[in-house]
């Protein structure tokens, strides 16, 4: 008795699994869209009231909501804030920022101004490291928070909030910490590190 032989069947595929499949590189596709919304929609309200602010030409309020935003960014109150955490500060909230303040004072103020300013009073990556505080009392009297050979921080409430302010003069506020030189030589390196070179 011979035993008769029974074909091998290969099953074809599955054409419910074939659509599930693509139904969930479909979603994934979708939910990835919806995350890049989110984002720009927290990106929008993150720097929204800043945008307001510089558009009704308030620049001291602007100065202030650029510090409250960049604290807000790295999770600090500015007493707490150390020169290390200025390492840890996303380079596009610095860019967002400095193009909103270059927009909205036809490129007279912004980071990127401030480090162009800075290089031309003489500063390099040389005189970060070494923290020389002659090059930054030169960048001090150039945008017009030094009068006098003073510093005018204490003066702040009395500065010029204006377009006719000194080139590079805002953000401001930002730049005093407890930390003093060491923290501005951190923020101007952090700006070479986030390109913010005009």
């Amino acid at each position: 008795m011979s035993e008769s032989l029974t074909p091998v069947v290969t099953p074809e595929p599955n054409p419910d699994l074939a659509e599930i499949l693509s139904e969930l590189q479909s979603l994934r596709e979708k939910v990835a869209t919806l995350e890049e919304k989110l984002k720009l929609v927290s990106d929008i309200d993150r720097y929204s009231q800043l945008q307001e602010f510089l558009k009704a030409g308030n620049l001291q309020e602007a100065d202030q909501e650029t510090s409250r935003v960049i604290l807000d960014a790295v999770n600090r109150n500015r007493d707490d804030l150390t020169p290390s955490d200025m390492k840890q500060l996303p380079c596009s909230i610095l860019q967002v920022i400095d193009r909103l303040w270059r927009d909205y004072s036809n490129d007279r103020f912004g980071f990127s101004v401030q480090l162009r300013l800075y290089l031309e009073v003489g500063g390099s990556l040389d005189t970060l490291r070494s923290q020389n505080i002659n090059i930054l009392e030169k960048y001090g009297d150039r945008v017009g928070w030094r009068k006098n050979g003073q510093w005018q921080g204490d003066n702040y409430p009395n500065w010029d909030f204006s377009l006719s302010a000194p080139e590079g003069s805002f953000p401001a506020i930002w730049w005093k910490s407890p930390y003093g030189f060491k923290m501005a030589t951190f923020c101007f390196m952090r700006l070479i590190e986030c390109e913010l070179v005009q």
